[in-house]
This record gives C-alpha cells, structure tokens and sequence, in this order.
C-alpha cells in the first residue's frame, strides 16, 4: 500500500476528534473546517502580524500603480497595460484568502461554508494562474520593445495587447474551472477537515472518499503545462533580451536595460520557485511538517503581490518620476501652508 505524505496525514493533528466532525455518507457537505496552522496554534496571533503586514504593503503598493498609471499619460503603453492586471490581480489573490485566514488566527472561527469554499478555492487558483501568464505577456513586451524597438508600436497595438490580457484572463478562469466541477461532485464520507488556513485545491482533492486521482492528475497537469510552459517563454524572451543587450555599443544603456531585466527577472522567480516548491512539497513531501507546508503555501500567495509594484514600480522609470513628482509637490504644498499659517 502506498504511503501517505505526512504533509496530508492529519489524523493526530486535529483538534477535533473524527466522532465531533461529519462521518455520515454525504455528498456536499454543508461547511469545511480550516485548522489554520496546525501545530502553531499558539502562535497565531503572531504569525499574524507578518502576514497582515505583507499584505498592507500588497495593497497599498498595487494601488499607487494604478493610481499612478491613470494619472500619468505617458504610462498609456502596453507595458502600464500588463502592468496594471498584475496589480488588479495582486490585490485580488491575497484578499481572497487573508480575510479568513485571520478570522481563524484572531477569533478561531474555522468554519467555511462548502460553497464558499470552493468559490475561495477558483478565485486563488484562477488568479494564481492568471499570475504566471502575465509575465509571458510583459517579457513579451521587453522582448519586442528591446530586440525590435521600431515594430514596437505596430505589433503591439491596443487591440493586441487587449487581447493578450482577455487570453490570459479566460485560461486562467477555464484551466480552474475543472477544480470546481471535479470538487463538487465528489462523494465526501469521512472527513470535512481541511488542514490549512484556506481551501488550497491539493488539500480539498484529499478529502473525498472516492478514488481523486483525476483532480490530482489535473492538478500536475495546470502545474507543470501550464506554469512550467510559462516559465519556459520567459526564459526565452529573457535569453534573447540578453543576447541584445550585450550589443549596443553604449554601455550605460546596456547597464540600465540590464538592471530593469534583472529585476523582472527576481519578481518572477519569486513567484515561480516557491509555487513550484509548495506543489511538490504537497504531493510528494514524505517528512515534511505539516505547519512548514502551510507556511510556505501562504507565503506563496502573499509575498508576489507584496514584491510586484515594488519591482516593476520602482525600475519603471515613469511610474518612479510621477510618485517622486507626487510627493516632492506634496511636500512643497504643505510648506507653503505651514508658512502662511505661521505669519
């Protein structure tokens, strides 16, 4: 018989008792319960505190880019296009998830209805694939804006670039469409106890007492076709963006596209390396702590969203110049004020 990951082992885990949760036959069950963290349930208040702050941080960065980009004109480019969907899908994919993450934290309230559940469950996995396509679109961009600077314009017009960003909302809400339909006509007779602080897809697909195989397998399937192929056109783009930067003759622009590619670069492997290593940790971890899954699960959802307008805001120079206008005007302005007001 094959052994169970200890990450998916939760029996001894759970602060409920199997005869306190729902053993009956059922086929939907009317609520799941969420653990949280398990093992760290004293901790959850202070484990709190990080995630609050990183997602703070999520939020009002994401905003300041599209504040920013509405109000400049001259960030009307493809570029501020994809850059403002990453933003709206950053303050989308952790609100999805951090709100009853905290209920749980602060007021232990475990209880998720079983629609809203799976609603959660679409919502964070269709943005999470809609944030591993718009990196495709971006190094795109780079590649075309780089290696053919004067078919920029036309190839990428405003009907192109909305249709790049309408392909890559509707694969990221059909490629999760079948986690939904596969999860609600499961069978579930033997446990609603879900060991995590949200319905993550790898750890609903262990609940149902018939044979998951196929969730699991589609599961492996959105990972490593659908994200391993975007990781793959990216290192194409960048490998060729690299190749032409080493051929201008000007080193200060070779310099300065190299810095804006470098810090593209580390926003996306921020996001593809722990997605991938959470995944993998999930199916096939066979001694790792469960607590050490979860963390590095949220921590997977949290820190891109955090990281984004950090890195694509502050290396794109316009976005940089029209927040430093913005506040160097904001500081002359309340100057001025306490000036009159002292005379």
């Amino acid at each position: 018989m094959q052994e169970t990951p200890f990450c998916l082992i939760v029996g001894h885990l759970l602060p409920y008792s199997m005869s306190d949760s729902n053993t009956t036959d059922f086929t939907n069950p009317s609520t799941f319960i969420l653990l949280g963290i398990s093992g760290l349930e004293a901790a959850h208040v202070w484990i709190s505190i990080p995630f609050c702050t990183m997602y703070t941080i999520a939020i009002l960065g994401n905003c300041t880019i599209l504040f920013v980009v509405k109000r400049e004109p001259s960030l009307n480019a493809p570029m501020s296009y994809f850059l403002c969907m990453m933003a709206v899908t950053d303050l989308v994919l952790p609100t999805s998830m951090l709100p009853k993450m905290l209920s749980i934290f602060w007021f232990n309230s475990r209880e998720i209805d079983f629609s809203a559940c799976l609603t959660q469950m679409y919502f964070i996995h269709s943005f999470l694939v809609m944030e591993s396509g718009i990196p495709v679109a971006m190094g795109f961009d780079r590649y075309v804006a780089i290696c053919h600077p004067l078919r920029h314009s036309t190839i990428l017009t405003n009907p192109m670039v909305a249709k790049i960003g309408l392909a890559v909302v509707l694969r990221g809400g059909m490629l999760t469409l079948p986690y939904l339909l596969l999860a609600r006509q499961w069978p579930y007779c033997e446990t609603n106890i879900i060991p995590d602080t949200h319905c993550a897809h790898i750890a609903v697909v262990k609940l149902p007492c018939a044979d998951p195989r196929i969730s699991s397998y589609y599961g492996l399937f959105v990972l490593f076709c659908v994200k391993g192929l975007d990781m793959f056109f990216v290192a194409l783009s960048y490998t060729q963006i690299l190749r032409a930067i080493f051929r201008p003759p000007i080193k200060d622009a070779r310099l300065k596209t190299f810095g804006t590619c470098s810090s593209h670069l580390c926003s996306i492997l921020a996001f593809f390396i722990p997605a991938l290593f959470s995944s993998l940790t999930y199916r096939f971890g066979q001694n790792v702590a469960l607590h050490f899954c979860v963390l590095i699960g949220n921590v997977n959802l949290l820190m891109p969203p955090m990281l984004n307008p950090i890195i694509y805001g502050v290396r794109t120079k316009q976005v940089r110049d029209r927040l430093l206008r913005l506040f160097f005007h904001k500081d002359i302005y309340i100057f001025l004020l306490v000036l009159c007001f002292s005379d």
